[in-house]
């Protein structure tokens, strides 16, 4: 039975894919006008009909560019500037090491949204918290993805019991061609992969399994774009003994469409899930993302989505940061309290793939030509 594929039941058909939206939104002022602003965070704004009030950017040709394409009415030269309007939230798309000098810039008590990640490191998020802390902001990082209509729809599954009572594997591949040279300001990062791309993936997971107790991960280079730190990342996360998480992502498949991927499968002990994250195959046109599920011995079911990550992922980060300053949420669920511990996942990934591993007797040490 189980390896067919049906339209959704009446009980699939009902889960919850969308952020409830704020009730009375206020004004967002943008700093920074880059590729992700224009590409998903302004069409995600329009779509909810949330105003933008201003922009900000170094390159102010830029911020102008945006300004006339999103109709936004006012374009701000300096910083200070941006920072001194009232009654907004601030969405921050600058790089990670801008981060600082920008949350500095804000009053006390703003409400911001940081484009993820949070830092370059570890030691940067602990900064960024501390300063969050300090100025009492209100302050969540843009960790999208699991907002987007799959995950979310994913999350509502798991919570109703479609997948049992107990999580136990959950299986991260990505083999696509991802066209690098869009982004040349990569190369000058010191850590790539991981902490831009993978994090990602470890921040769902946290919110799907909670904390690892540890990782173990190898992030290496490939001939094909010899500048960036790292392009292509296995990791393994660590939740004891009866659980199995694994992440294999490569970004230089060439070789056609055929056997590309790009899925989290996750599994329990009476159900199982499979996502098809459609924006890394073909990117950036990408292809439509999936959902499907499947429970005990019966049929899998394909779940249609209201959306796709890019941009409707982008509402909710927004939406729950709004409707938490307006007292309308409880919990800032990618607040930098909790972001901190995506990137201490992170960390231990680099960490883990610094100490090389354990050696295999005879074996040459790395580096040693074979």
């Amino acid at each position: 039975m189980n390896g067919a594929t049906r339209g959704p039941n009446a009980s699939t058909r009902t889960v919850r894919q969308r952020w409830p939206v704020p009730t009375d939104p206020r004004p967002i002022v943008l700093i920074g006008a880059g590729g992700i602003v224009n590409d998903a965070h302004l069409p995600a704004y329009r779509d909810l009909g949330f105003a933008v009030s201003g922009i900000h950017d170094l390159d102010v040709d830029r911020a102008r560019a945006a300004a006339a394409r999103w109709a936004i009415p006012q374009v701000f030269h300096d910083l200070a500037d941006a920072a001194s309007a009232s009654g907004v939230v601030f969405d921050l798309a600058v790089p990670p090491g801008a981060i600082i000098d920008v949350l500095d810039a804000l009053p006390s008590g703003a409400a911001v949204l940081i484009q993820k990640p949070m830092g370059e490191s570890l030691v940067d998020a602990t900064r960024i918290l501390e300063r969050c802390r300090a100025k009492r902001l209100v302050a969540a990082v843009n960790f999208q993805l699991r907002f987007s209509p799959m995950m979310l729809a994913l999350r509502d599954l798991i919570d109703r019991g479609r997948l049992g009572p107990r999580l136990l594997d959950v299986d991260v591949h990505v083999n696509v061609h991802m066209p690098w040279d869009r982004w040349p300001f990569l190369e000058a990062l010191d850590r790539m992969e991981i902490a831009l791309h993978t994090i990602h993936y470890v921040d769902t997971i946290r919110a799907l399994l909670g904390e690892p107790r540890a990782a173990m991960a190898r992030t290496v280079r490939h001939p094909d774009a010899p500048r960036l730190a790292s392009s292509r990342t296995t990791a393994i996360l660590d939740y004891g003994d009866d659980i199995r998480c694994a992440l294999s992502v490569n970004h230089h498949h060439d070789h056609g469409p055929r056997h590309e991927c790009s899925t989290l499968r996750i599994e329990g002990d009476t159900g199982a899930a499979v996502v098809t994250m459609g924006v890394n195959l073909d990117y950036p046109r990408g292809r439509p993302d999936a959902l499907e599920v499947v429970t005990g011995d019966g049929d899998w079911e394909s779940i249609p989505l209201e959306g796709q990550w890019f941009p409707d992922a982008f509402r909710g980060p927004m939406c729950n940061l709004q409707r938490v300053v307006a007292g309308e949420d409880d919990t800032l669920w990618t607040s930098v309290e909790d972001a901190w511990h995506t990137m201490a996942v992170v960390e231990a990934c680099y960490a883990s793939d610094a100490a090389g591993g354990t050696p295999v007797p005879g074996a040459p040490s790395r580096g040693t030509p074979t």
